[in-house]
């Protein structure tokens, strides 16, 4: 148990080394702080030490001292104020640029991590932690780095200052040191402990409240509100009661601390009294001046110390997630537009070990060629289409394309060759124009947007919004119907003209007319393309050149509409149970 404390602890700290790492291309601005809080520092010495010449002053009557002390007095005050603002603003301007620094390389690496990554993790702990996390490391990284230098140098200074007008009182008063420090790495194993829950808790908060607005629908039509709202109201008691368990040790922590301290000047203030008579007055007053000036930078180092953990245990999340493996992109090859000929030989796939989805999947499919999925539920056909764009890879096997493996492929270059649609539309809360043309899209006139949505039936209702297709659609597109979101949808991946088209469902939530109108214009769109096709429908499937048919992972039957149903086998059961 003491070999994990103490792995523990030096695994915390080697993370905000870790983190102060990041302040290495601020260096500029880390040595003009540095300079600021050392100025700042030196003044608390500096006007200890003026206490001296005061109290000299008033015995000796030196009349040089009644213009030299004031004047002193202003000239210590300025170089204390322009030190604090440097020392302040210049480590702000480190610490800020760190964090958004760190910020965005989260949100950069999340971009290019693996799905199966996003498969494990619900979409409020990742939010939760690009906000409540680095939230914390910005309270480590500004605040408690000033508090820490500034306030750590001051200590330094007049500790410095003690020793020099006396050692031996000074080494009596630092007697008490091996306590604090004592009481320090108690807390801060305490702290990093709560921070742990209290970020875990968050991320429950952060997931249940996206659940419930993003679903507000579904809640209030099967009257989950009592549900939802208990959900949410356990897991936002559960984070209050780990926050106040933490403000309890941190309220604890700084009375004992000064506590401590103020024994420790007492007993030094006795020492001075009793060997009055071997020094003078004003140095055994500065010399006191000086160890009170302690109480307020020893006090503010320790409430400072939750800051830090707090920010420990945020980085270590982060970091968890930086140090993740990027998706595989190892491939060299880049094209300017494939044919379309894909090839699937001997595939097997499994999303978990031991539990296979797909196996020995071998299929042919011509450039051009459009082929139609077909299967029940769970039998593999959503995932086979998210091979061929490598949202996974593979068990075994290889997928071929125009004669080149996947892998040989650039990521991007692979990707731009096809074009998805599927049942889970996606919108983002932007204009019309922007969610047709999407990302690579973005630059596309907006003729050729205009002629995507028109040939996805959507132009139509796109006229008739208020600003037409500048209108803003709202977050997920919640201001248009099923039927529209599916258009768009649609209108985004013709705006694509990629030469392989993979129709996942794309007309599932539309109803006849509508479907109707949209499958003369997908038939046009396939045509001298690849296509894909997974649908549950008979009016979607029986135009494909080919069906294939599947079930539990494997290929079981394939060809035309007419002969499968003349074979009298599983798709004619399918057929009969699922397309009437």
């Amino acid at each position: 148990m003491a070999n994990s404390s103490t792995d523990k602890d030096a695994s915390g700290w080697s993370i905000y080394n870790r983190l102060l790492a990041y302040s290495a291309r601020y260096w500029h601005y880390f040595l003009i702080s540095l300079l600021g809080f050392a100025a700042y520092a030196g003044t608390q010495s500096a006007l200890a030490h003026m206490m001296k010449y005061f109290v000299d002053g008033l015995e000796s009557k030196d009349a040089d001292l009644v213009t030299f002390i004031p004047l002193a007095v202003i000239a210590i005050s300025v170089v204390r104020g322009v030190g604090f603002f440097l020392g302040n603003y210049f480590m702000s301007r480190v610490s800020l640029n760190v964090v958004n620094d760190l910020r965005k390389q989260m949100f950069d690496h999340m971009m290019v991590l693996p799905s199966t990554f996003h498969d494990q993790k619900n979409s409020g702990e990742l939010v939760s932690m690009i906000t409540y996390n680095v939230n914390q490391v910005t309270n480590a990284a500004t605040n408690a780095i000033k508090v820490l230098f500034r306030e750590g140098l001051t200590v330094i200074a007049l500790l410095a200052y003690l020793l020099y007008q006396n050692w031996q009182l000074t080494l009596i008063f630092l007697l008490v040191t091996p306590v604090l420090a004592g009481l320090i790495v108690y807390t801060s194993k305490l702290f990093r402990r709560m921070s742990e829950k209290m970020q875990s808790s968050m991320g429950k908060v952060t997931h249940v409240s996206n659940e419930a607005i993003q679903g507000y629908r579904l809640v209030r039509s099967y009257g989950g509100e009592d549900y939802e709202k208990q959900r949410f109201h356990d897991a936002s008691n559960s984070n209050t009661r780990q926050g106040l368990k933490f403000s309890r040790i941190a309220a604890i922590q700084t009375p004992v601390f000064t506590f401590l301290l103020s024994l420790a000047i007492a007993a030094l203030m006795f020492l001075v009294l009793y060997m009055a008579s071997e020094t003078s007055a004003g140095e055994l007053v500065a010399y006191v001046v000086a160890a009170g000036l302690l109480a307020k930078p020893v006090r503010q180092l320790s409430e400072v110390n939750s800051s830090i953990q707090r920010g420990i245990a945020a980085s270590e999340s982060i970091f968890d997630l930086l140090d993740t493996a990027a998706e595989e992109d190892a491939g060299k090859k880049t094209v300017g537009r494939v044919s379309g000929a894909i090839e699937f030989s001997e595939v097997c796939f499994s999303y978990e070990s031991g539990k296979p989805v797909l196996q020995d999947i071998n299929l042919t499919i011509a450039p051009g060629e459009t082929v139609a999925l077909v299967g029940r539920s769970g039998s593999g056909k959503s995932t086979l289409a998210a091979l061929l764009m490598r949202f996974y890879e593979i068990d075994s096997g290889k997928i071929l394309l125009d004669g080149l493996q996947l892998p040989d492929f650039q990521m991007d270059s692979l990707r731009e060759q096809m074009a998805l649609v599927n049942q889970q539309v996606v919108l983002f809360n932007d204009t019309v124009a922007s969610n047709i043309g999407y990302g690579q899209l973005a630059n596309a006139d907006m003729a050729a947007i205009e002629v995507a949505a028109r040939d996805a039936s959507a132009l139509e209702f796109i006229n008739d919004l208020p600003e037409g297709m500048n209108t803003v659609v709202g977050e997920d597109g919640t201001r248009l119907s099923g039927g529209q979101r599916q258009r768009l949808s649609i209108a985004r991946a013709l705006l694509k003209d990629a030469p392989i088209l993979i129709l996942d469902e794309a007309t599932s939530a539309l109803d006849t007319e509508s479907e109707r109108s949209i499958q003369k214009a997908l038939e046009n769109v396939m045509k001298g393309r690849t296509t894909i096709v997974i649908a549950h429908r008979l009016s979607t499937i029986e135009r494909a050149d080919r069906i294939v048919v599947m079930d539990q992972g494997r290929i079981v039957e394939q060809g035309k509409h007419e002969d499968l149903l003349a074979k009298s086998g599983y798709y004619s059961m399918l057929q009969s149970a699922d397309f009437k």
